[in-house]
């Protein structure tokens, strides 16, 4: 019916569902303003107004609110805040307020941000009101915010990815037994030094939990390498979610070379046609997913051989090899 995710397919409110989302870090920055006297600032400024501590008793309600915005707003999450900061400043007839509110998790702090800049103006107008009741809380808007898939937006509507790193790349292991020590890591070292062998700079191998692989992608993809390969997680077990936790974070998909790399391990082992693993871009990155055994990397990186430059190419906008 329209646009807008809080609207169902027949226009009706509903919570977004987020479970699918990436978890990355995530911040927002709001700003307000109450415009007063010139006097009225100058008493806040000398903090001589009959309720005193005015801007202390902002920036607490500010984070009050921001605290509390899952219970203001009905369709908003609630979400783990990590950090809320409220400040000001004063010029000759204004209290200008800034807040920006951070989190790690699957949906955006923007209205966290927003809320605590305005029960904050909200605050300063109730401890001025004596001495003017005609101030003027305004203009609260926001201001920019990062994290998830789409990087940066600024005021201006500027989407800001970071820029990738040509020539750079990473390896993530999907393992619950690797990352607690009780198996060894036979896929990760290959993988890096297939890489390295065709001058890509590899950032690092990290191991993982299988839980906790989606975190892991989303904090890499924010550092921007050319390329992230992954290993593990793709088969049918309860516990497998790299797939899941891959596909949130991808732009375009890239299902050929996911079909690809299964058709060449089926070729000898009839169990490859069970991988989930998919592939594809997020922003200026390739993703994509490997099986977990040595046999399954090898099948992958054999097909990647004859398509990974030109695709990195391709999609650092040349069609060329690099």
């Amino acid at each position: 019916m329209s646009g807008l995710s809080h609207l169902d397919a027949d226009g009706r409110a509903r919570m977004v569902d987020v479970g699918d989302k990436a978890v990355t870090a995530r911040t927002a920055t709001a700003t307000g303003r109450l415009i007063t006297r010139p006097d009225v600032v100058a008493l806040v400024r000398a903090d001589d107004l009959p309720k005193a501590d005015v801007l202390a008793t902002a920036r607490i309600a500010g984070i009050s609110g921001a605290k509390r915005t899952s219970e203001l707003i009905p369709l908003c999450h609630p979400i783990p805040l990590t950090s809320v900061a409220v400040d000001f400043e004063l010029t000759e007839d204004t209290i200008l307020i800034s807040a920006t509110a951070k989190t790690t998790g699957r949906t955006g702090v923007e209205m966290e941000a927003l809320t605590a800049v305005a029960i904050a103006g909200l605050t300063l107008h109730d401890m001025v009101k004596a001495v003017d009741p005609a101030a003027v809380l305004s203009e609260v808007r926001l201001e920019r915010k990062t994290g998830g898939r789409r990087g940066h937006w600024t005021r201006d509507g500027i989407v800001e990815p970071t820029p990738v790193r040509p020539g750079t790349a990473a390896v993530i292991v999907a393992s619950t037994e690797g990352a607690a020590g009780r198996r060894e890591d036979t896929t990760g070292p290959v993988i890096a030094a297939w890489l390295a062998d065709r001058a890509y700079s590899v950032d690092a191998v990290t191991i993982v939990a299988d839980a906790a692989v989606g975190a892991e992608l989303a904090r890499v993809v924010a550092t921007a390498p050319a390329v992230i390969l992954t290993t593990g997680g793709t088969g049918m077990s309860p516990s497998d979610r790299t797939p899941e936790e891959t596909l949130p974070l991808l732009d375009r998909e890239l299902p050929g070379v996911a079909e690809a790399i299964r058709a060449r391990g089926a070729a000898t082992t009839p169990t490859a046609a069970l991988s989930r693993a998919v592939a594809g871009t997020a922003g200026g990155t390739l993703i994509v997913n490997l099986p977990g055994s040595r046999g399954g990397v090898s099948d992958g990186l054999a097909v990647l051989d004859g398509l990974l430059d030109h695709l990195v190419a391709q999609i650092a906008g040349g069609g060329e090899h690099r």
